[in-house]
C-alpha cells in the first residue's frame, strides 16, 4: 500500500501547521510555473505532511491570481497521496454559525478567469466530477474535525465566486435560494485539479461570519471576525493532526486512476511539449 503523505492547502488565517517535526522547506518547479510559496514538509506522528499556504506567507496573493495549477501540481510532485483544502468562508445558512466547520461534499463554480484543468494545448481530458470530493477522506476529515471540539456540519455545498470583491446582497440572496451552505473564493478550481491529479480531495470550510444576506451582517466588526478566525484556525490544526493518523486508502478513492481513463487524445497525436508538461501525471 502507498505510504500516506497528507498535503494541506492553507487558507486565510492558516499559514503554518503547529506540531510538525523534522520540518524543511522545499522548492518545487512545475510545468505551470511557481506555486504560491515554498512547501513545508514535516511529520505528524507517522505521517508525512506537506503544507502550502495558497495565498503565500503574508497573504500576498489574492484569490483570483493564485496559480492553482502550480499549487496542486507541486504537491503531487512532492509526493502527496491526499489533499485537504482549508478555506475561510461565509455562512449561507442560519444554522451554520460563525465558528462552525463544514466538510462540504458539493461545489458550484462561479469563477470566471481561472484555468481549471491540466488538460489543454494539445491534450483533451475529461474526468468524472459528479462526486467532487472523496467520500472516504471527507468522512475521516469530519470525524477528525469533531475531535477539535468545534461544531462540525457533515456535507453541504460550497459556492465559489471569483472575488476579490465579496458578493452584492442581491447575489447573496440568489445563492442562498439555491440551498448552498457556504460561500468562498478558493476551493475552485482546487477540487477539479485534484481530481485530474488523482488526489483524494476534501475541503474543510471555516465559517468566519454570515454573508451579506444576513440582517446582522452589517453589524459584524473586524475584531469579531478575527477572533472567530483564530478559533477556526486552532480547530483546523487539531483536525489536521487527528486526520493524519486516520487517512483512508487512496487506492479506494474515486480519484484513483481518474486521469488514466480521462484522456481522449491518442498518444501519437500529442505534441511533444504537451507530453513533457504532463509527464508528472501521465508518465
Amino acid at each position: 500500500m502507498t505510504k500516506n503523505v497528507l498535503a494541506v492547502l492553507g487558507g486565510s488565517g492558516l499559514y503554518a501547521m503547529e506540531g510538525l517535526e523534522a520540518t524543511e522547506e522545499i522548492t518545487v518547479d512545475t510545468p505551470f510555473g511557481a506555486p504560491s510559496d515554498k512547501i513545508v514538509r514535516g511529520r505528524l506522528g507517522d505521517t508525512t505532511l506537506l503544507f502550502l499556504p495558497r495565498h503565500g506567507r503574508g497573504h500576498r496573493v489574492p484569490p483570483h491570481q493564485i496559480n492553482y495549477r502550480a499549487n496542486v501540481c507541486a504537491l503531487k510532485m512532492a509526493g502527496a497521496t491526499h489533499l485537504v483544502s482549508v478555506s475561510a468562508v461565509g455562512s449561507m445558512k442560519e444554522e451554520i454559525v460563525p465558528g462552525h466547520l463544514v466538510v462540504v461534499d458539493q461545489f458550484v463554480d462561479l469563477t470566471k478567469k481561472r484555468v481549471t484543468t491540466f488538460f489543454d494545448d494539445g491534450v483533451a481530458g475529461h474526468v468524472a466530477f459528479a462526486e467532487p470530493v472523496c467520500k472516504l477522506l471527507a468522512t475521516e476529515l469530519a470525524a477528525a474535525a469533531e475531535t477539535s471540539g468545534a461544531k462540525v456540519h457533515r456535507g453541504g455545498t460550497y459556492v465559489c465566486i471569483e472575488g476579490p470583491q465579496f458578493s452584492s446582497r442581491a447575489e447573496s440572496l440568489i445563492y442562498r435560494s439555491w440551498g448552498v451552505s457556504v460561500i468562498g473564493m478558493t476551493s475552485m478550481p482546487e477540487a477539479k485539479l485534484a481530481r485530474e491529479a488523482e488526489l483524494p480531495f476534501s475541503t474543510l470550510a471555516l465559517a468566519t461570519d454570515y454573508d451579506c444576506w444576513h440582517d446582522d451582517h452589517d453589524h459584524v466588526t473586524v475584531e469579531a471576525v478575527v477572533a472567530t478566525m483564530k478559533a477556526n484556525v486552532a480547530s483546523a490544526q487539531k483536525a489536521i493532526a487527528a486526520l493524519a493518523a486516520r487517512l483512508p486508502d487512496p487506492t479506494k478513492s474515486v480519484a484513483h486512476g481518474a486521469a488514466r481513463g480521462a484522456v481522449m487524445t491518442a498518444p501519437d497525436a500529442m505534441p511533444a511539449d504537451a507530453k513533457a508538461r504532463l509527464g508528472w501525471l501521465l508518465g
